[in-house]
């Protein structure tokens, strides 16, 4: 029987891990409840912007420095792809618009193979080993900060949604289309807004990620099979659920790394994974269509 403060500590650590994982499945689920498609680009997206942090940092920018650039930078891209690439590419055909992400995701990667080879690099920041003690534990601080910075964000995106014209726009569109359509909102431009928000939390959760993690082409795709599998336990389409539900996994991978060893840590996710969709395919939060 393991003592009750390393079940705690390893509860905290998850709670830790999980408001990033958390931040990257957000912008999965806004975007499939607002355009009902999966942005299959969505882990690339991620890999290119590590990249952009990795090499903020490598001209003089701290990290979290950078998310005030790469943000607002990551939204223009993000509004740009689906505007003038992925919308007219697919002729308003979701099963065109899988085919496209799909495309983008394939052309990134490669694209970032070509440039920066498969080498995996990392950057060594002052506080990067910095621990805040608290008794019982010690919490990495870059992680203590990547957990207040992604509860601020994901308050800043419930005020977005809940009270501004903006957030009932893009509630308008996820709920009904045609019928926003008719209210005078740019559906097209709303498509784009989403699209651009999800970037800019890819953006937020690269450097987040960088004090403590590595960078290569493919790092986004660990992080993104994990964003679906949250996703899906918070229920597709849910903002509040893809917060809980990275939160939920987070633990859930603590704790079973703790019992079953560190290389098993997933084992837990992927478990809970196949019981909601066994036992509740809409998840914590989502609606039945």
């Amino acid at each position: 029987m393991l003592a009750p403060d390393i079940l705690l500590s390893a509860v905290l650590n998850g709670l830790l891990t999980g408001a990033v994982y958390a931040l990257v499945a957000v912008g999965l689920t806004l975007v499939y409840g607002v355009l009902h498609i999966i942005n299959f680009a969505h882990g690339a997206i991620l890999s290119v912007a590590m990249f952009a942090a990795y090499f903020a940092w490598m001209a003089g920018l701290d990290p979290y420095l950078a998310m005030l650039v790469l943000a607002p930078a990551f939204y223009a891209l993000g509004y740009a792809l689906q505007r003038f690439v992925i919308s007219p590419a697919s002729h308003g055909e979701d099963q065109n618009v899988l085919l496209v992400t799909l495309g983008l995701s394939i052309l990134i990667e490669n694209a970032l193979n070509a440039a920066f080879h498969s080498d995996t690099r990392s950057i060594d920041v002052a506080y990067g080993l910095d621990t805040i003690d608290l008794g019982f534990t010690f919490l990495p601080l870059p992680r203590v900060i990547a957990f207040a910075v992604a509860c601020a964000v994901g308050l800043a995106l419930w005020y977005l949604l809940t009270r501004t014209d903006t957030g009932k726009a893009i509630r308008a569109v996820a709920k009904e289309t045609y019928g926003a359509s008719l209210m005078g909102i740019d559906v097209a431009h709303i498509y784009a807004v989403t699209f651009g928000l999800g970037a800019a939390c890819l953006a937020i959760a690269a450097c987040l990620l960088l004090p403590s993690y590595y960078v290569n082409p493919r790092v986004g795709e660990a992080y993104v099979l994990v964003a679906f599998t949250i996703v899906v336990f918070g229920g597709m389409g849910s903002v509040p659920g893809a917060l809980i539900g990275g939160l939920a996994i987070g633990v859930i991978e603590s704790l079973t790394g703790l019992f079953f060893g560190d290389s098993l840590g997933q084992l837990g996710i992927f478990l809970i994974f196949i019981l909601v969709l066994l036992l509740r395919p809409t998840g914590l939060f989502g609606a039945r269509a």
